[in-house]
């Protein structure tokens, strides 16, 4: 496959671009700083530019067939900016599949369904910015005609990867308390080659 990567200088990203890469995929990845890229692939293609650039996007998705956005929120309003451009270029561009990293914090709340996890006492984190900004993305996804997949880990040390985990569509796995990153990413790239998640949220968790 084709897969663009964007955040791929970030945690979860760079282990997905590793993943796609042993699997002989094709990769590109949009990145504001090359130098951060240090692999040396044949199947790896990479576009200097940003997320927040429309002509930057669709110069990275020519020829692509699957998205993957591991984009952080890094404190700024990038994700739910974004979201719009990367849709419209995969939209013009004929590209169906998206898979997102996004937060357990955008998961529904066990103790109040209706709500979020952020919007509720489940949650321990005092800030809920980064969650207000994936719930943003979330809601844009919604809307749109793709088939996307938002993957929720709670808390996500380094770690080493563990090959196995809980997953739960919509909320968080009763009583999962964390996730490395390693397990996070093999858990989104996995979602290329499957339909069993399309247009949901998914909690992972040990």
């Amino acid at each position: 496959m084709n897969i663009l990567i964007l955040g791929a200088t970030g945690r979860v990203g760079s282990q997905i671009v590793t993943y796609a890469l042993h699997d002989r995929h094709h990769v590109t990845v949009l990145v504001r700083t090359p130098e951060k890229i240090q692999i040396n692939s044949e199947n790896l293609t990479i576009v200097q530019g940003n997320v927040l650039n429309k002509n930057d996007i669709v110069r990275a998705m020519d020829g692509i067939d699957v998205v993957i956005s591991a984009l952080n929120t890094d404190g700024t309003t990038t994700l739910s900016e974004s979201m719009p451009l990367i849709i419209k270029a995969m939209e013009n561009e004929g590209i169906q599949r998206i898979i997102t990293i996004g937060t357990a914090g955008i998961l529904q709340s066990r103790i109040t369904p209706k709500i979020l996890r952020y919007q509720s006492s489940e949650s321990k984190r005092k800030s809920t910015r980064a969650a207000e900004e994936h719930h943003k993305v979330y809601d844009i996804l919604k809307q749109s005609s793709l088939d996307w997949t938002i993957v929720c880990p709670t808390y996500l040390p380094d770690g080493e990867r563990e090959g196995k985990y809980r997953i739960e569509r919509n909320f968080l796995p009763e009583g999962g308390m964390e996730i490395t990153v390693p397990d996070t990413a093999e858990f989104t790239y996995r979602q290329i080659e499957s339909n069993d998640h399309v247009q949901s949220r998914v909690g992972i968790a040990y």
